[in-house]
C-alpha cells in the first residue's frame, strides 16, 4: 500500500498535534507515512524524505512545527506537491510559527491551517485527494454530516439541562433534517454541468481585492487552468452568494480573496466540501485581521491559507493540487517552481 500522505514533525515534542492528524487519516482510511525531521538539525534528511517521497507517489505533505517553523517552507522548496503547514503553539501563542508557515515567497506556497489544527490538516489532505477521488469525497461528506449532527445534538443536550425560570424551550421548534433537505429550495439556479464548470471558482469579497486577483490571471492562463471570477460578498449579497455557490458546485476547487474579517472564505467552506484556498488582503491592520480570520477555522472546514496579498501563491497551490492527476499542468508547474526567474 503506497502512502498518499507524508506527515513530517519538526520535533518529537509535537506528537500530540500529529496524533490529531493521524486519528483523522485513520478515520478516513488514507494511507500515510510518518517522519520526524528538523529543517535546521537534519536538513539532508528532510531533503531526502521529500524528494524520494515525491518520486514514490506521495501526493500531500503535512508539516508540523513550532517556533520558527521553517519546516513547511523547506519541504515546499523540494517538491511540486501540495504542502500543508500546521503551526504549533510553543512561544508567542503560536503566532511565530503561524507567520513562518504562511508568509512564503512565490512560488513556494504552504497551505496553512490554524494553530495546533492537526485534524484540519488531515481533512484538507483528504479534500485534496478528493479533487480526483469520488470515494474520498463521499467520506468527507459523511464526516461533515457527523459534525452537523454534533452541533444539532449539542443544542438538544444543553437545552435539556437548562432550568432557568424564563427560558422557553419550545420556541422555534423544528425538524433538523427538514432544514437540511430544504436548504436550496428558495434558490432558482442549477449547478453547471461538470464539463462546463471551471477548474477554479475565484471569488472576491470586494472590487478593491481585484488588485490582488489580477496577479493570478497570467499564471492561470499560462498553465491553461480554466477559472471563473466573481465579486460577491456573503454579508452584503447573501442570496447571490449562495446562488453562485450552487452554480459552481462542480468546480474542482475554490479560491477566496478578501480583506477585513474574510467572511468570503469562511462562507465558501460552509457551503462547500471541496478545497478552499484563502488569500488574506491588506485592507486594515496590515492584513493580520484577514489572515487570522481565514486560517483559524473550526474542525471540518479548513481554509488552506497563503500569505497576505499573495494571490500568485494561491494559484501555485491550486496547480499543485490539480497537477496530481493532470500531467500538462504538472509540466507548466515545474517550469514555474523550478525556474521562477523566467516568470
Amino acid at each position: 500500500m503506497t502512502p498518499k500522505v507524508m506527515i513530517i514533525l519538526g520535533s518529537g515534542s509535537d506528537i500530540k498535534i500529529a496524533e490529531k492528524c493521524i486519528d483523522k487519516l485513520e478515520e478516513l482510511k488514507i494511507p500515510y507515512d510518518f517522519k520526524i525531521s528538523s529543517a535546521h538539525r537534519t536538513h539532508q534528511k528532510v531533503k531526502y524524505d521529500v524528494i524520494e517521497g515525491t518520486k514514490r507517489g506521495i501526493e500531500v505533505f503535512i508539516a508540523i512545527a513550532g517556533m520558527a517553523a521553517h519546516l513547511p517552507g523547506v519541504i515546499a522548496s523540494f517538491t511540486h506537491r501540495p504542502v500543508i503547514g500546521v503551526p504549533v503553539e510553543s512561544k508567542l501563542d503560536g503566532l511565530d510559527a503561524l507567520y513562518s508557515c504562511i508568509q512564503m515567497p512565490f512560488p513556494a506556497p504552504v497551505a496553512t491551517v490554524g494553530i495546533d489544527r492537526g485534524d484540519n490538516a488531515a481533512i484538507l489532505a483528504a479534500q485534496i485527494i478528493g479533487t480526483y477521488d469520488k470515494d474520498m469525497r463521499e467520506k468527507i461528506h459523511n464526516l461533515r454530516v457527523s459534525y452537523k449532527n454534533k452541533v444539532y445534538n449539542s443544542e438538544k443536550e444543553i437545552l435539556n439541562k437548562l432550568n432557568g425560570e424564563y427560558i422557553e424551550k419550545d420556541f422555534l421548534k423544528y425538524d433538523f433534517d427538514e432544514i437540511e433537505n430544504n436548504e436550496n429550495k428558495d434558490f432558482n439556479v442549477e449547478p453547471l454541468a461538470p464539463e462546463e464548470s471551471p477548474d477554479i471558482a475565484l471569488i472576491l469579497g470586494s472590487h478593491s481585492d481585484m488588485i490582488i486577483a489580477k496577479k493570478t490571471f497570467s499564471i492561470l492562463e499560462r498553465m491553461k487552468i480554466s477559472y471563473d471570477l466573481s465579486v460577491l460578498s456573503p454579508i452584503r449579497e447573501p442570496k447571490k452568494f449562495k446562488e453562485h455557490m450552487i452554480k459552481m458546485e462542480n468546480s474542482k476547487l475554490f479560491i477566496g480573496i478578501n480583506g477585513l474579517s474574510s467572511q468570503v472564505t469562511g462562507s465558501i467552506a460552509g457551503y462547500n466540501e471541496k478545497v478552499v484556498i484563502g488569500v488574506p488582503c491588506n485592507n486594515e491592520l496590515e492584513g493580520s485581521d484577514s489572515l487570522l480570520s481565514m486560517v483559524s477555522m473550526p474542525t471540518g472546514a479548513p481554509v488552506a491559507t497563503v500569505g497576505i496579498n499573495n494571490g500568485r501563491n494561491s494559484v501555485i497551490l491550486a496547480a499543485e493540487i490539480l497537477a496530481i492527476t493532470d500531467k500538462n499542468i504538472e509540466t507548466h508547474l515545474k517550469e514555474i517552481k523550478y525556474k521562477p526567474a523566467y516568470f
